[in-house]
């Protein structure tokens, strides 16, 4: 039996997991291309953008409450389970977006019912994205964890490329002014049937190892009690590498093609299809660095991409000013110095806590920092540019977001190559991090 017969669960759950990733942000890719299109559905008028900034904002308040739901019942019942849920939950919702009434046929009724959906999707998404990166962590061996992992990123990508590319090829074949009048809802009806696969994939898994030798060996069960007094150093880690990460992820993938089109001017397919360039580039760089990270570990990337994004973000918006191409060049370096965060994402975070609070710690460290900086950044860049006329602001906030990322990066510690077992913290003999507040060897 050996070592095909061993890695065929290995597959099935990393494509388990990528596959739920992929739904979840095929929602966002699609939220992100068709901005223009919601804003004259449900949100007509002078303000009409930042409403509907305002309805992609909202649904991040309910993922901290989803993230306290979920994760510590992903730690007591077992991860498999929480996962199958939350990905249905968050099809249907965003299906639902596809049949929703207009504010010229429903009135006000039309843009509450969008922010409900998005709330619901909010809450499902608190424990969907953390008990991905969770389970798929425990199930890979310690020493391809970076590599493995990063294809639940593939998935971020697949899903956020999938909602771009079906939102340009409904663009060009239906033109504009179908688009606008109901060619946008095809994109969100195919959120079901995909969801329908991530949910099948998932209910065939495997429980992950290392919670079922836990659980076997009757391990303590944590709690947010506990998480909240015993490993406050971890959470407040992960939560501010997280506002560097969101910040740059909302800003880039998500604002982006309503900076193009209205800050520059870039047309509706041009900016689709430069956004799908970045954005195949990226996916293509995610599995390289991921492998890089089991090698020279992940605080040298995280170091490097927080610093190159600090220092180079300003420049790189002066240059999209400059003409469609110089726009495409600006988004790769962008988007390349942010891989080798969002490459060990599922290596890093998960490693952050030990088994019996890792699905708890992660959902409610990663929730709290997405919904306060995450799904507010494209109504904060909305909103100055809107009242400021500043349009290189998204930059600053970007380059801000990464120096807050660099000083939580002073006390993480290094875990490539770690086991994850056990109830103690994970973390490598020469790791360099700092030992402060909560730290235990």
């Amino acid at each position: 039996m050996d070592q095909k017969t061993e890695e065929f669960p290995l597959r099935r759950s990393v494509a388990a997991s990528a596959m739920g990733n992929a739904t979840e942000w095929f929602d966002y890719g699609v939220f992100a291309a068709t901005a223009t299109y919601l804003t004259d559905a449900f949100f007509p008028g002078e303000l009409g953008t930042l409403g509907t900034m305002l309805s992609f904002a909202i649904s991040f308040l309910l993922r901290p409450l989803g993230g306290m739901v979920w994760g510590p019942m992903g730690d007591r019942i077992g991860r498999k389970a929480v996962l199958a849920i939350t990905i249905l939950l968050m099809a249907v919702a965003t299906s639902a977006i596809g049949i929703l009434p207009t504010h010229a046929t429903a009135g006000v009724l039309a843009p509450i019912l969008l922010i409900l959906l998005r709330v619901v999707q909010g809450f499902s998404t608190g424990g969907e994205y953390g008990g991905a990166a969770t389970y798929l962590a425990e199930c890979a061996s310690d020493r391809k964890r970076g590599f493995l992992g990063s294809f639940l990123e593939v998935g971020t990508m697949l899903g956020f490329v999938g909602g771009s590319a079906v939102v340009l090829a409904c663009q060009l074949v239906l033109g504009s002014d179908a688009m606008h009048d109901w060619g946008w809802r095809i994109p969100f009806l195919l959120a079901l049937p995909l969801g329908l696969i991530g949910w099948y994939l998932r209910a065939r898994l495997d429980e992950s190892p290392v919670f079922t030798e836990a659980a076997e060996e009757q391990q303590p069960r944590g709690g947010l009690l506990e998480l909240l007094t015993t490993y406050r150093r971890e959470t407040l880690t992960l939560g501010g590498l997280v506002i560097a990460l969101n910040v740059v992820n909302y800003t880039l993938l998500t604002y982006q093609p309503t900076y193009l089109q209205r800050t520059i001017g870039l047309g509706e397919s041009t900016t689709t299809a430069m956004m799908l360039i970045g954005q195949l580039v990226i996916m293509v760089a995610l599995p390289f660095f991921g492998g890089l990270s089991d090698r020279i570990g992940r605080r040298p990337l995280w170091l490097i991409s927080l610093t190159g994004l600090s220092v180079l973000a300003l420049p790189m918006y002066w240059l999209m000013g400059q003409g469609t191409g110089w726009a495409i060049a600006g988004f790769v370096v962008l988007g390349l110095l942010y891989v080798p965060q969002l490459s060990t994402i599922s290596s890093t975070f998960p490693a952050i806590f030990p088994t019996h609070v890792r699905y708890a710690g992660f959902a409610l460290a990663y929730n709290v920092s997405t919904a306060a900086f995450g799904g507010t950044a494209p109504l904060i860049n909305e909103a100055v540019i809107e009242k400021t006329d500043w349009t290189l602001f998204p930059a600053i906030y970007m380059a801000l977001a990464s120096l807050v990322g660099l000083f939580a990066w002073r006390y993480l510690r290094e875990t490539a190559g770690t086991s994850l077992r056990g109830n103690r913290i994970p973390e490598t003999a020469n790791a360099s991090a700092p030992l402060i507040g909560s730290a235990r060897s």
